[in-house]
Order: structure tokens, then sequence, then C-alpha cells
């Protein structure tokens, strides 16, 4: 069984969003306790928070996007696929998104485990409502912070994509400090061609000098 909620007010965050999963961060509950999971999902409702609530880590997994803002609150011990395996099927589906894990049977290994696995917060059943707020909105806002710089990234990239497969080859020797004579020599091509190749990098990647150029890959992780 899957339940879901989708607020149009400001999160605990106080960043107000349309009702849309996709777009909105939304607080995902994954609990095999159907009576927990409907209390945990009116209390974080009532503080503001889209929530998303799922009785299986298989059901969440199935209505996940990796695009999909917000964070994972998901209990420990569950039939079938557990807490840590859940975890690990997000890390492997490459979804980052941040996983604090509520339980009742926590133990010292299993923490350390799911926090050495990135897990952003570990708390018990029993914990304040003050508590799981905080972890909560630690959790967002990580997931924010990740969301922007990836998103930075990504803008830093994209000129890149305009090269050509030869155009990239010959932008590589550029930043080693290659002049077009020994580019040439490398790729085996003529003196000129590499000349060529140059001129369009610069205009694609709207740089003026080498030095600008080197700096654009860096940043961008290119090479």
């Amino acid at each position: 069984m899957t339940e879901n909620w989708v607020t149009t007010t400001s999160n605990a965050n106080g960043i107000p969003g349309p009702s849309s999963l996709a777009q909105t961060p939304t607080v995902f509950l994954v609990d095999d306790d159907a009576s927990f999971l409907r209390s945990l999902s009116r209390l974080l409702r009532a503080s503001g928070f889209c929530v998303s609530a799922h009785s299986s880590a298989e059901a969440l997994l199935a209505n996940m996007r990796p695009d999909m803002p917000g964070c994972i609150i998901t209990d420990l011990l569950m039939p079938g696929m557990n807490g840590i395996a859940l975890q690990m099927a997000l890390k492997a589906n490459g979804n980052s998104m941040p996983i604090l894990f509520l339980t009742g049977h926590g133990d010292i290994p299993v923490t350390v485990q799911a926090m050495r696995r990135g897990a952003e917060d570990f708390l018990t059943k029993q914990a304040s409502k003050e508590d799981l707020i905080a972890a909560v909105n630690r959790a967002l806002a990580r997931n924010a912070e990740e969301r922007e710089r990836a998103a930075h990234l990504k803008a830093l990239q994209a000129p890149f994509e305009l090269l050509t497969d030869r155009e990239r080859e010959v932008l590589r020797e550029v930043v080693q400090g290659k002049l077009n004579k020994q580019i040439a020599a490398d790729l085996g091509i003529h003196e000129r061609t590499v000349k060529l190749h140059r001129t369009n990098i610069t205009a694609k990647l709207k740089v003026r000098s080498v030095a600008e150029l080197t700096r654009m890959v860096q940043e961008a992780g290119i090479c």
C-alpha cells in the first residue's frame, strides 16, 4: 500500500513549491507498520512538509526517480528489503537522496554501517518531534545543496557537448600546454587542421585564451 499527501504550503525550510512530487522537496516515508506510518505522516504534514508514504522499500523504489528532491525516512527492519538494502539499492541506481533511519531496533553496529554508507542520521522511533524535524531539515538542506552543485556542474559541462570527438582530442592536448606542431604530430593530422580545431573550440566555448580555456576545463571536470 502506498499513501501520498501533497501540500501546497511552504515546507519547514520555508521553501514554497507547486503540488508536485517531481518539483516539491518531499519526505519519503518507508515503514511496514501502518499505524506508525500514518502517525508519522500526519506529524510531518502538520509541520509543513510534503509527504509520500510507502509500506515497503520495494514500493518506494517503484515510485522513485533520481531527479526527485527531498529525503527518505525509512524503518530498518522490514519484511523483504530492509533499510540497509534500500540504501544500497538507491546508491546503485545513482540516487544520492539523504536517508534517515528511524527504527525501534537500532544498535551500534547497524548504526555504524548505515552512517558509513552515507546515512544522514539514525534515530529511534522514540525520538522527540524536535529531533526528528531538525534531522529532516538537515537532510532537505543537504539535498538542496547537492542538487545546486550538480546543476552548476551540468551548466559548466554543457558547452563541451558542442565539441566533436576530434575537437575534444585537440582540447586535451591544448590544456596540457602543447604547441600546434606537437598536437599535429600526436594526433597524426596537419598543423593547419589543429589551428582550425582550436579556432572552433574557442568559438564554441567562448574563450579567448589558453589560460581561460584551462580554467574552464578544470572547473567542469573535463579531460
